[in-house]
């Protein structure tokens, strides 16, 4: 709907990741899915990656793998390509005991995935203080006191689209 309001109409979405994976199963789940090229690729993961214990330094090399595919998977057009920062779950019901702990990872593999993605020319939209203010509003969270919720969603969104460079530029390459 968002993008339809710029007069950006995409047929459908195919969401190929699920709640939970980390960057090995995205990638597994990418080796077995059908190679096709999409007009515009979103990039969020690692969120998985930090709170199942992984360390930084292997988030690297699979999100530069992932952003590659990401790449590929979009006709190898890297305009047609964006990632999002992840989200700050320490600041969560779920995670404030460990917030700062939490915090302080998740700006480590944040600054990985967007030195990578500059590195390539790829658009990054930081959505991880829209995240942070889910201790204050709890509105922003699920039930489960953890997941981002429909409404948080839309704020990230909203961040995207209040990008009128990134809208002028979809508009360029999507047409």
């Amino acid at each position: 709907d968002s993008l339809k309001r710029h007069k950006i109409y995409l047929d459908s979405a195919t969401i190929i990741a699920q709640t939970g994976w980390r960057t090995d199963e995205l990638k597994a789940a990418l080796a077995t899915h059908e190679k096709f090229n999409y007009d515009l690729v979103s990039l969020l993961i690692g969120v998985n990656d930090q709170y199942q214990g992984k360390i930084v330094t292997s988030y690297e090399p699979a999100f530069e793998e992932l952003l590659k595919l990401a790449i590929e998977r979009a006709g190898g057009d890297k305009n047609r390509v964006f990632v999002l920062s992840i989200p700050n779950y320490g600041y969560t019901p779920f995670g404030m005991k460990n917030k700062e702990e939490i915090t302080a990872e998740l700006a480590k593999f944040n600054w990985i995935n967007k030195r990578i993605t500059n590195d390539k020319g790829v658009w990054y939209f930081d959505i991880t203080s829209i995240s942070e203010k889910a201790l204050i509003d709890s509105s922003l969270i699920t039930h489960d006191q953890l997941h981002p919720s429909a409404q948080q969603y839309a704020l990230w969104v909203d961040e995207v689209m209040r990008d009128q460079l990134f809208i002028d530029h979809l508009q360029e390459v999507l047409f």
